[in-house]
């Protein structure tokens, strides 16, 4: 009689460590809507109430936002909290857009070498996917376009190296870094030649990672932002020059 609860508590407390798995390794993402409690069950091969206690106490840590009539969903907040506060500051501060890139930097450089070295066949279909996407973009000559579907690639590129404390760092970087894309692109697409050089070098880094070659990977990944940095660079010298020009022409003499 007393070893029922206790066998319900126990396939709660597997199922529960199940979706944690799940949400940490990003096959539920964040503001995603959960499968039912049906069919969580019969994928697990357990009881609903088991899933449902399970789903609860996710819900009462915060993970996930029960919905009456509306279903489960994975919290949207999670890893967004440094994003969002963090958004308005760059968008205030632009000169702190290379200590961005720098960040970038370490973070791409890891998901790239790791990338190289632990992608699966699914995981290299999804790049080529995202590569494929990005590309497209280009003929629009849209800078918000090519900034998701850039950020998208990179992402992609996080989720192929299997490190689940990379992959949630990348995504709670995410939408920061879609705004410092699309600002970077803005600016770099003033020189004609930009699109051709990023395509070149997301090609490399596609290359890279598909041919298993971590250094060369990690290496391309480090190229290409540099090859921002540099950019940014100059067209912020230009302007600095510009406005100071103008500045001149507006002082009595």
């Amino acid at each position: 009689m007393n070893s029922s609860p206790i066998k319900t508590q126990r396939v709660a407390d597997v199922v529960r460590e199940r979706l944690e798995t799940l949400i940490l390794e990003g096959v539920f993402k964040a503001g995603q809507k959960l499968p039912t409690e049906r069919t969580l069950a019969e994928q697990f091969g357990v009881s609903r109430p088991s899933v449902r206690e399970a789903i609860q106490t996710l819900a009462a840590r915060g993970l996930l936002t029960s919905r009456q009539g509306g279903g489960t969903y994975v919290n949207a907040d999670l890893g967004g909290t440094l994003a969002d506060s963090m958004l308005s500051l760059f968008g205030t501060h632009p000169e702190f857009q290379f200590d961005l890139l720098e960040f970038r930097h370490a973070l791409e450089g890891l998901s790239a070498h790791y990338a190289a070295l632990r992608a699966t066949d699914a995981d290299r279909v999804a790049l080529q996917q995202r590569f494929d996407a990005l590309i497209a973009t280009y003929e629009a000559q849209d800078p918000i376009l090519e900034a998701e579907a850039d950020a998208a690639f990179h992402l992609a590129i996080a989720e192929a190296a299997h490190n689940v404390v990379l992959l949630h760092s990348m995504r709670a970087l995410f939408s920061m870094l879609e705004r410092s894309i699309v600002d970077n692109l803005r600016s770099l697409f003033e020189k004609k030649e930009s699109r051709e050089k990023l395509y070149a070098q997301h090609k490399a880094l596609l290359d890279a990672i598909l041919d298993g070659d971590a250094e060369r990977a990690q290496q391309m990944s480090h190229e290409h932002l540099v090859y921002v940095e540099d950019g940014l660079l100059e067209l912020s010298k230009t302007k600095t020059r510009v406005q100071r020009s103008l500045r001149r022409a507006i002082t009595p003499s």
